[in-house]
Order: C-alpha cells, then sequence, then structure tokens
C-alpha cells in the first residue's frame, strides 16, 4: 500500500496546526483581554491586576487546544453540509458547549485538588458564571468558526490571498455564481 503523494506529511500537519493554534489562541487572548479592560474599567481598579491578563492569555490558550481538539475529533463536522450561516452558528453552539465540559471539568478537578471532598464538588460550583462564561464564549466563537469556515470553502491559498494581499479584494477568483 503505498502513500498518498498528495497528502501532508506529518510535519506539515504538525506546522498547519501549530499556526492554527496561534491564530486561535491570538484572537481569543485579544477577546479575553479586552473583557478584563472592561471589567477593571467598569469596577473602576486603578491600576488592574497583571494577574488578571495573565489568566486571560491562559485561558485562551487553554480554549485554543479545546477547539484544536474538538475540531481533531471532527465534532461538527456534519454540519458543514448545510448553509455557510447554519455551520457557523452550529459549530459555535457545539464548540461553546465542549468548552463548558472543559469548564465543568477544569472546576471539579481544582476543587479535588483543594481538598473538598468529591461528593461537594458539584455543589460549590456556581453554574451562573459557568454559562455567563459560555455565553461570552458563544459569542467570541461567533466570527471566529465564521472565518474558519469561510477559510475551509475558499481554500487556504484564497483565504490568505483575499485577507493578506494587496488588491486581493479586488480581483476575487471566487466563481460569482452567475
Amino acid at each position: 500500500m503505498s502513500k498518498d503523494p498528495t497528502s501532508p506529511t506529518f510535519k506539515q500537519k504538525a506546522k498547519k496546526e501549530l499556526k492554527d493554534f496561534f491564530i486561535i489562541s491570538l484572537y481569543l487572548a485579544f477577546f479575553f483581554c479586552a473583557l478584563v479592560t472592561y471589567t477593571i474599567l467598569l469596577l473602576r481598579e486603578h491600576g488592574g491586576s497583571s494577574l488578571n491578563y495573565t489568566f486571560a492569555i491562559i485561558n485562551a490558550l487553554v480554549i485554543g487546544k479545546v477547539i484544536l481538539i474538538g475540531e481533531m475529533v471532527k465534532l461538527g463536522k456534519r454540519a458543514e453540509a448545510r448553509p455557510l450561516y447554519q455551520s457557523v452558528l452550529l459549530k459555535a453552539i457545539l464548540f461553546s458547549l465542549l468548552v463548558l465540559a472543559f469548564h465543568f471539568l477544569e472546576e471539579f478537578i481544582k476543587r479535588l485538588i483543594h481538598g473538598e471532598p468529591s461528593g461537594t464538588v458539584w455543589h460549590n460550583i456556581n453554574p451562573d458564571e459557568l454559562i455567563g462564561r459560555s455565553i461570552l464564549v458563544f459569542c467570541t466563537f461567533l466570527p471566529l468558526f465564521a472565518f474558519i469556515e469561510i477559510r475551509r470553502v475558499l481554500g487556504e491559498e484564497e483565504f490568505y490571498a483575499l485577507f493578506y494581499k494587496r488588491g486581493g479584494a479586488e480581483n476575487p477568483t471566487i466563481s460569482s455564481g452567475k
């Protein structure tokens, strides 16, 4: 059985996944740091804590990895046959639920590490905070998955040409549907 010469090598896959992780994490860090800034300004804290920004960045990295894990297990793959807006909405919902599940697991493990009995851990988790966080994550995921889905539909080269090459938006090679 011979290997398909057009299939990417392990090194190429790893490079692409690392690039995707970096872009997704950077996008999430931007929003989470903006949220921290808003919270600091809203609460009128002067000289906001850099620790809050550190947690925002760590959270962005963790959620970025959760997204890549979800993509690796093909979460939302069936939604790709639907119209683009439905695919974006369904993936944003599915991945928000995945992140919510990871947040519950994270809270559970954190509380166990701090010595709480396993039977009382679920009762001490604040579901309102986790649901509120999930709503913010969902709102952040909508534009993220819109870009991811547009990239999937257009293809890597066309997508990057459209966004990063001078005149890319003026001379699209996308069929006009006429």
